[in-house]
C-alpha cells in the first residue's frame, strides 16, 4: 500500500509539474528583428512576464534593428513598441509589445546547485519541456542574482527560452557559451529590473537600436523623456511618446498639451480643442489644464492670426487663464494674464501686473523686460524704459538668461545716441551668447562700432555676419566700404569681388571696388567697374567716373 501511495504522489507531482510547464509554455514567444530595409536581422526566443506586453529576451538581436515582432504561443503577432532597458554584459533586454499577453511568473528567489529545473521551449498552443540540472550558481549584483550553469548541453536553436522551477516560475533565460558547449542562464529577476529613466533616450547602449526607449514609469522621468524626444526632430517617434504619455499618465497635463501642440502647428484647431477638453475632464490638476488651454489659444493668435477659426480668441485665452488662477491663485497664472492683455493692447493693465509680480516669488528679469515693452507701447521716455531694462539686467547680470535684456537695452541706447554704452551691452550680449548670435546682430554691432571708430572690431563683426549669412550682398558692400575707409584697398577689392559674385546686379560693391581701384591709380579698371554700377542705375557712378577717367 505504501508503495502504491508513493507511486500516486510521484505521478501527481509529475502531472502538476507538466501542467506548470505547459502554462509557462504559453508565455514563450519567438522574436524576429528587422533591418531598415525590411530584411531579417535576427531570430530568437523570449518569454512574456506581464499581461500588457512586458517581455524579456536577449539584447543582441535588437542591435541595428529598425523594427521587431513577437509571435506568441497562439500564433498572434505582436509588434515591439519600446525598449525598457538592456544590459550588454549579460546580453539581456526587457521590452514591451502591443496587445495583451499571457505572462509567466518570475521566481522570487534563486534555485540551489543540484536542483532540477525545466527548459520550456516554444511551440504553438504551448511548448515542450526538458529537465536540466543546475551545476553551479554564481551570484552577482547587490541582490544576489544568480548566473546559472547547467550540466546538460542544449540545441543552438532554442536560445533565450525560459528555465522554470518546480512551480513553473521563470528563473532565467537560456544562453549558449561563447566558447565551449556549456548552457547558461541569467537570473530573470535581474532582467525585470531593467527600466528606463529620464535620460535613457540618450543611453549609448539603447541607441544602438532604432526601436525607441520606453517612457519611465515615474512622471518626472517621463516628462524629461518627452521633452528630449521633442528636440530630436522625429515627429513620428515623438507622437508615439505623446500617445504613451496620455496612456500611462492620463491625469497629467503633459501628454494632452503635447498632442494639442502638434495639432495646433498643423492647423488642426478643432482636434486641439477636443484634446484639451479631454484634458480638462481627466487631468487631476484642473488649473494646469485651463492654463495649458490658455497657452494654446494665445499661441494660435500669435502664429495663426489670419485663421478663419474664430473660437480661439484672446478673450477666451484670458478667460481660461483666469479660471486657472481661480482654481489655484499662483503668480504664474497672473503672468499669463498679463501677457495676453499685452497682446490685446491693454498695455496699462499688463504693465501694472508685470510690475506687481516683481514683488512676488517669481521675480525675474523677464517681468521687468515685459514691463519695459509695455512702457514703450505707452509712449514712455527713454529714461523711464531704461530704468526697467536696468532692473531686468540686474536680476541675473552674468547669466545667459539676461542676454535678450542686454540686447534690448543696447538697442535703446543706440537709438538714443548713447553708442558707446550700446556697444558695451552688445559685447555683453555676444559674450553671454558664446559668440552664437545671429548675423543680424553682428551687422547691428558692426554699425555701432563703426560710429565710434572701433574699426577693427567692426571689421571682425561684419566678417562674422558674412560667415553666418554668405548670401547677403549688403554685408560684403559694408565690409568693403569700411576697408576702403581705413585704406585697406586691396582687401576692399577682394571683398567687393565676393559681393559681386553673390549678387552681380547689386551696384554697391562695384562702387566700392571702383573707388579702391581709382585710389590705387588703376584708373582704367576703376572706370570700367564704375560704368557697371552706372548701368545698374547708381547715380554716384557718374561723378566718380569723371574723377578717375
Amino acid at each position: 500500500m505504501k508503495r502504491i501511495i508513493t507511486t500516486i504522489i510521484y505521478t501527481l507531482t509529475i502531472a502538476v509539474a507538466f501542467a506548470q510547464n505547459q502554462k509557462a509554455g504559453k508565455s514563450v514567444f519567438t522574436l524576429t528583428t528587422f533591418k531598415a530595409d525590411g530584411t531579417i536581422l535576427a531570430s530568437t526566443n523570449g518569454v512574456f512576464i506581464g499581461s500588457q506586453g512586458d517581455a524579456v529576451s536577449a539584447w543582441t538581436p535588437f542591435v541595428g534593428a529598425k523594427t521587431a515582432v513577437c509571435i506568441d504561443a497562439d500564433g498572434r503577432k505582436h509588434a515591439v513598441e519600446a525598449i525598457y532597458g538592456a544590459n550588454e554584459l549579460y546580453d539581456v533586454c526587457r521590452f514591451r509589445v502591443d496587445g495583451e499577453t499571457q505572462p509567466a511568473s518570475v521566481a522570487k528567489s534563486n534555485v540551489a546547485s543540484g536542483s532540477k529545473v525545466s527548459l520550456v521551449t516554444y511551440a504553438l498552443k504551448g511548448g515542450s519541456s526538458k529537465t536540466y540540472t543546475v551545476e553551479n550558481v554564481e551570484k552577482f549584483g547587490d541582490q544576489g542574482y544568480g548566473y546559472y550553469i547547467f550540466k546538460e548541453k542544449s540545441p543552438e536553436n532554442i536560445a533565450n527560452c525560459p528555465f522554470v522551477n518546480k512551480n513553473g516560475e521563470v528563473i532565467g533565460l537560456l544562453q549558449h557559451a561563447k566558447s565551449g558547449e556549456q548552457t547558461h542562464a541569467v537570473d530573470a529577476r535581474f532582467i525585470t529590473t531593467l527600466a528606463p529613466n529620464g535620460l535613457s533616450i540618450n543611453d549609448p547602449v539603447l541607441r544602438r537600436t532604432a526601436i525607441r526607449t520606453a517612457l519611465p514609469s515615474y512622471l518626472d522621468g517621463a516628462k524629461l523623456t518627452l521633452m528630449m524626444a521633442g528636440e530630436r526632430g522625429d515627429s513620428a517617434v515623438y507622437s508615439q511618446y505623446v500617445d504613451d504619455m496620455i496612456r500611462f499618465f492620463p491625469k497629467a497635463i503633459d501628454g494632452y498639451s503635447a498632442r494639442a501642440q502638434q495639432q495646433l502647428w498643423t492647423s488642426r484647431f478643432a482636434e486641439a480643442e477636443t484634446t484639451m477638453q479631454s484634458a480638462v475632464e481627466r487631468v487631476e490638476a484642473k488649473d494646469e489644464a485651463h492654463s495649458a488651454l490658455a497657452t494654446l489659444i494665445y499661441q494660435k493668435q500669435l502664429y495663426f492670426a489670419d485663421s478663419t477659426d474664430l473660437s480661439w480668441t484672446l478673450d477666451r485665452a484670458l478667460n481660461e487663464a483666469k479660471k486657472a488662477y481661480e482654481i489655484k491663485p499662483q503668480p504664474v497664472y497672473l503672468h499669463q494674464q498679463a501677457q495676453i492683455k499685452y497682446s490685446m493692447g491693454d498695455f496699462a493693465d499688463a504693465y501694472k501686473i508685470f510690475l506687481d509680480l516683481t514683488n512676488t516669488d517669481i521675480r525675474n528679469g523677464e517681468l521687468f523686460y515685459e514691463a519695459a515693452q509695455c512702457q514703450t507701447s505707452l509712449g514712455a521716455t527713454t529714461d523711464e524704459v531704461l530704468v526697467l531694462l536696468d532692473s531686468a539686467v540686474a536680476v541675473n547680470p552674468h547669466s545667459n538668461i539676461s542676454a535678450p535684456y542686454y540686447l534690448a537695452r543696447g538697442r535703446l541706447l543706440d537709438e538714443a545716441g548713447e553708442t558707446r554704452r550700446a556697444v558695451r551691452d552688445y559685447n555683453k550680449y555676444d559674450t553671454l551668447m558664446l559668440g552664437r548670435a545671429s548675423h543680424d546682430f553682428y551687422y547691428l554691432k558692426f554699425k555701432a562700432e563703426s560710429k565710434i571708430r572701433q574699426y577693427q572690431q567692426a571689421l571682425n563683426d561684419i566678417a562674422h555676419a558674412i560667415v553666418l549669412n554668405r548670401a547677403e550682398p549688403t554685408y560684403y558692400a559694408e565690409m568693403a566700404s569700411l576697408q576702403l575707409r581705413v585704406n585697406q584697398l586691396e582687401d576692399a577689392i577682394r571683398t567687393a569681388d565676393m559681393g559681386i559674385a553673390v549678387a552681380p546686379e547689386y551696384a554697391d560693391p562695384y562702387i566700392v571696388k571702383g573707388v579702391a581701384l581709382g585710389e590705387l591709380k588703376r584708373k582704367s579698371e576703376a572706370v570700367e567697374t564704375l560704368r557697371k554700377a552706372q548701368e545698374l542705375g547708381d547715380e554716384r557712378a557718374k561723378g566718380l567716373i569723371e574723377k578717375y577717367k
